[in-house]
């Protein structure tokens, strides 16, 4: 079933952070994701503030999804943003409507 990525980040050190965001797109693919909101126009209705870009990927599945967040690549990239360059959560959720 098809899964998303669902990220909020705060850029602290943008030309480390690009270090990560040009590689990602390459990596999200090899697993199967595609972007559907990347960075775009924005608007909070409910929550913190902290957060300046938002991210939504689908995946064909969550063990797809997970599998790229764990992959040596991924890792790798991430390392460029862990670092301080950048705050960031990151929830993995399965479509669907299981309430």
């Amino acid at each position: 079933m098809t899964a998303y990525w669902v990220a909020r980040s705060k850029i602290n050190d943008p030309v480390a952070y690009k270090r990560y965001t040009d590689k990602v797109p390459e990596i999200i693919a090899s697993f199967g994701g595609k972007p559907l909101a990347r960075g775009g126009k924005f608007k909070i209705l409910e929550g913190s503030e902290k957060y300046h870009r938002f991210i939504v990927i689908e995946f064909p599945s969550m063990e797809q999804a997970e599998a790229c967040w764990k992959s040596d690549a991924y890792v790798e990239a991430s390392s460029n943003r862990r670092d301080g360059a950048g705050d960031v959560e990151l929830i993995l959720v399965e479509a669907g409507d299981a309430t």
